[in-house]
């Protein structure tokens, strides 16, 4: 499966497996098991949602956003759940204007979930770790 480096971004194809011990980017060397979220931009945002055969999740939000910063913890903590299962992502809608239009995000914090390349799922508003994790699950 093709999975996205979180560090340089690059492609990688590794075997499906149900867990991992190791995987690492084969540009930079870095852990692909790594779970912090990429930040996307206009510029890199078609490549890793297109290039990832792992599902997507996108949290649309803004620094001035309460519930944007509620939840910012939430979406780190559940991300360490999902290593090569789901990639997590966030987009600062203040800084990637653009983006938020294309995706007509009208509230803040918006999750999207992206498979294959294309929008299955998207939820507003701040949700808890247990209610991330389990919307995360019904998508792998």
């Amino acid at each position: 499966m093709r999975v996205v480096c979180p560090h340089c971004l690059s492609v990688n194809n590794i075997p499906k497996k149900n867990s991992y011990k190791k995987a690492n980017c084969g540009k930079c060397k870095n852990s692909l098991l790594e779970t912090k979220p990429i930040e996307l931009s206009t510029a890199n945002f078609d490549e890793v949602v297109v290039n990832s055969d792992i599902p997507v999740i996108i949290d649309f939000w803004a620094p001035w956003c309460g519930p944007c910063k509620m939840m910012g913890p939430n979406f780190l903590k559940a991300a360490t759940k999902f290593p090569l299962k789901m990639l997590f992502t966030k987009v600062n809608t203040e800084d990637e204007q653009q983006l938020g239009a294309r995706f007509t995000i009208r509230s803040i914090p918006t999750l999207i979930i992206f498979k294959q390349g294309k929008e299955v799922h998207r939820v507003s508003g701040a949700l808890d770790e247990t209610a991330l994790i389990n919307l995360v699950n019904q998508y792998l």
